[in-house]
């Protein structure tokens, strides 16, 4: 197998033409459809002794048409990619649920799906590829932070804790996708975890995928949960040199839009963004339209900040749709040429200039 899929590669080469479109939200699509305890247990784990609602990634096992559709719905919509379902499907964020030892399978069952998918309309439409995304989530425990508030010093995790179950997840994965897309990363050393596992599983199976890679700015702060602004973000992650940098969830547009612009000032790759639909309201929903998003985003298109567009938390496939038509008709950002010289990164950005 080689370096990158046949798909990959035309939808690379369109990358220089047009804004390329990512799907929507996942969960709150499958929210929609009122799924109960018994949909996500299944037959096969109805004795199961943990809760299962809310195990969204364990659908792909119990209840894969649920899943299928929201993947057609979003091709449907427009998108040139989509997310594997495996967002939490990894041995630490399995856990919750007792179900470490099935995460291997839930990752590679979320990828089939996906695959089977893409494929089908990779067919239908021969001029429209569509591609299939890794989703690799950012785990419920972080390597940055204390869980405990009286020892800053303490941690849950390790390093190779983190790598390797990141590991076993890609390594589920990698020969499915067309590429691995590292998203919502509010801990930088998570982040640095699941490159360093890409890389890993790259040597053991002989063939690489490119990496896309979007952190959270959780806050109007500007800045990562681990402390971190886009830029300093970026000089941390730059190594990994991804097809593509950006951000998502946490922020509406609106919220996002300052942060995607510094970052396509600084990155010599492309810009992916994918906000949410808005803030959430009192009752932790998303009010924005599919027309207020679009009139949100079209300054981003037309002043030449991104890449790949696409929606988190309350998107639907109306909102992909809506900035798919916002999109068409634009150009994409041009990659930058940035100086060579020494950039270094703590919670903030340094360079050395000449």
């Amino acid at each position: 197998m080689g370096n990158t899929t046949e798909i990959w590669d035309k939808i690379f080469a369109s990358a220089n033409e047009r804004i390329l479109i990512l799907d929507g939200a996942m969960g709150t699509m499958l929210q929609k459809q009122k799924l109960e305890e018994d949909d996500f247990r299944g037959e096969r784990f109805k004795d199961w002794p943990s809760p299962l609602q809310g195990n969204n990634d364990l659908l792909v096992l119990t209840r894969p048409e649920a899943v299928a559709s929201v993947h057609d719905a979003f091709f449907e919509a427009g998108a040139d990619f989509i997310e594997t379902n495996s967002f939490n499907a990894t041995t630490i964020s399995q856990a919750d649920y007792d179900m470490s030892e099935l995460a291997p399978e839930i990752a590679r069952a979320a990828a089939q799906l996906a695959r089977e998918r893409a494929d089908e309309w990779t067919a239908k439409t021969p001029d429209k590829p569509r591609a299939v995304l890794g989703s690799v989530g950012p785990m419920n425990k972080t390597l940055s932070i204390s869980p405990k508030v009286e020892d800053p010093g303490f941690r849950d995790v390790t390093f190779d804790e983190v790598k390797d179950s990141y590991v076993g997840q890609m390594k589920a994965m990698i020969d499915l996708v067309d590429a691995i897309l590292i998203e919502t990363v509010f801990d930088t050393l998570n982040c640095k975890a699941a490159i360093a596992a890409a890389r890993q599983v790259f040597v053991e199976v002989g063939y690489e995928r490119p990496i896309l890679i979007s952190g959270t700015i959780t806050d109007r702060s500007g800045r990562t949960l681990s402390g971190q602004t886009a830029e300093a973000f970026w000089i941390s992650i730059a190594h990994a040199k991804p097809f593509a940098v950006g951000l998502n969830c946490a922020l509406g547009a609106d919220e996002m839009r300052p942060h995607i612009e510094a970052l396509s000032r600084v990155a010599d790759t492309h810009i992916l963004a994918f906000p949410n639909a808005g803030l959430p309201n009192a009752f932790g929903e998303y009010d924005e339209t599919p027309e207020d998003m679009r009139r949100q985003i079209e300054p981003w298109i037309e002043e030449g900040f991104v890449n790949i567009l696409g929606g988190c938390c309350g998107t639907s496939p109306d909102h992909i749709a809506a900035i798919a038509d916002a999109a068409a008709e634009c150009a994409p950002r041009k990659l930058p040429e940035i100086k060579q010289t020494l950039r270094l990164s703590g919670l903030e950005p340094f360079q050395i200039t000449v």
